[in-house]
């Protein structure tokens, strides 16, 4: 969610003249329909969606010749310390005035420790936690493909790894080929050095992102659209609560509604990004941030996250792509490197990506991933209840795309693994067999409109 700019002003300032003339009614099921995993949205921390043992075997006499992923960077500091500076200026006010809670009292000192280990990580750096997640994550594909990697030892093909070139995405490549070395002592000499490609992996803050930046800046639909969607009473309902558990109630009662937004939001960002430090906290037990908010107001406030990520990363408006249309050059890349494996001009036998949610959000959405299928109208604004869309399903800590190809003499097959789940391509493309999730090479081509592609 955006922060407000100055500490304790209006949250989401995007004051615009033209609002919605009503806003939208409080997303159904916001609070119900939604686990405890579901409120950190994309803060989620990465679990595999798929146990090995229950993935399909190829048909007879195909086997693996290549592997290619995108991957965003494992778990995470917070980006920077502005929420705890939020929080603990207001808990210091209320401590000098003797206005703390019980709970608001454990508070106080458990945000300084959270604060103080994100500082020590890096902000934005990935948390132990993140790295093992990547680590793993190398070792289980090694694991799943064990024929194709003994393949590429043998013929000395090469392995690719490639980032956004931002800190926590090339520390990601780097334990990831680390972790892939380890399970394979021989691919070590094969795993190239990290390189930099911001056009392809950061298109978000690249030239082909440009139109998209100014919708980020300057759409008037999206602003009023998010500021409506914020601007609701169970959202105020649901600030008070959140500062009711921490401050007496004449001390939160003194503050104005915008400011009790702010603060609030800022202690659930401290609550979403606490599970991706777990391995910095006390004991590696974890922060216990989730004592200081309830379910049901970190599932709203989840939500408002969700909301933003999908209209300003996702899905977005129904009728428009400007979300999404830019990372077609990534899609365009997939494509590319197992053309190239086809036609026998390349040398490689895995492509690694390492990029973040800007990246792998709008991706899924361009793709048509579960889940990242529907835009939102002006009549129907995105809501739990009309919409499948969740970031800690989309793009978690550590999420990623995979694609295997297989061969039987000419014919490529392509496997997709979504999150270590076995994943259907999109509606229209049409699998080797029904319930298969193997595609010809060439089907997938034609559903995707690159029947022109070079074989």
């Amino acid at each position: 969610m955006r922060r407000p700019t100055p500490a304790l002003t209006p949250v989401l300032a995007l004051g615009l003249a033209t609002l919605l003339a009503t806003a939208p009614a409080a997303p159904a099921g916001a609070a119900t329909n939604t686990g405890t995993r579901n409120s950190y949205g994309t803060k989620a921390t990465y679990t595999p969606g798929q146990n090995a043992r229950t993935y399909q075997r190829p048909p007879a006499g195909f086997t693996p010749v290549f592997t290619e992923n995108v991957s965003r960077h494992g778990s995470r500091a917070a980006t920077d310390g502005e929420d705890a500076d939020l929080v603990l200026a207001l808990w210091k006010k209320a401590e000098a005035a003797g206005r703390l809670t019980a709970k608001g009292k454990q508070f106080g000192p458990k945000v300084a420790a959270l604060q103080s280990a994100m500082s020590t990580v890096g902000y934005g750096d990935l948390s132990g936690r993140g790295g093992r997640e990547i680590h793993d994550t190398a070792v289980r594909m090694e694991k799943r493909l064990p024929g194709l990697f003994r393949r590429i030892a043998g013929d000395k093909e090469k392995i690719d790894v490639v980032s956004s070139g931002q800190g926590r995405a090339v520390d990601s490549a780097n334990l990831y080929a680390a972790g892939l070395a380890e399970a394979d002592p021989a691919l070590k000499p094969l795993i190239g050095p990290t390189r930099t490609d911001v056009d392809l992996l950061y298109f978000h803050k690249a030239a082909g992102g440009a139109a998209y930046r100014d919708y980020i800046a300057n759409d008037q639909r999206l602003a009023s659209t998010l500021k409506s969607l914020t601007d609701q009473p169970t959202t105020h309902r649901a600030a008070r609560d959140v500062l009711k558990k921490l401050f007496k109630g004449d001390f939160v009662d003194q503050l104005s509604d915008d400011d009790r937004v702010a603060a609030a939001t800022a202690v659930y960002h401290l609550y979403a990004i606490a599970p991706a430090m777990s391995d910095e906290s006390p004991g590696g037990k974890g922060w216990g941030m989730e004592r200081f908010i309830s379910k049901r107001d970190a599932a709203w406030f989840g939500y408002l996250s969700d909301a933003e990520d999908f209209y300003e990363k996702g899905p977005g408006f129904a009728g428009s792509d400007i979300t999404y249309e830019m990372a077609d050059v990534l899609l365009d890349d997939f494509f590319q490197q197992a053309e190239a494996k086809r036609a026998g001009t390349s040398d490689l036998g895995a492509e690694l990506r390492f990029t973040h949610a800007e990246e792998i959000i709008p991706l899924a959405a361009l793709m048509g991933l579960p889940g990242s299928t529907k835009g939102a109208t002006a009549e129907r604004p995105y809501t739990y209840a009309d919409n499948a869309w969740l970031g800690a399903s989309v793009a978690p800590l550590g999420s990623h795309i995979q694609w295997d190809v297989f061969r039987k003499g000419d014919t490529y097959l392509v496997r997709m693994l979504y999150n270590e789940k076995e994943t259907a391509f999109k509606a229209g493309c049409r699998p080797l067999a029904k319930g298969s999730t193997f595609y010809e090479l060439d089907e997938l081509e034609r559903c995707f409109g690159r029947t022109n592609s070079a074989s």
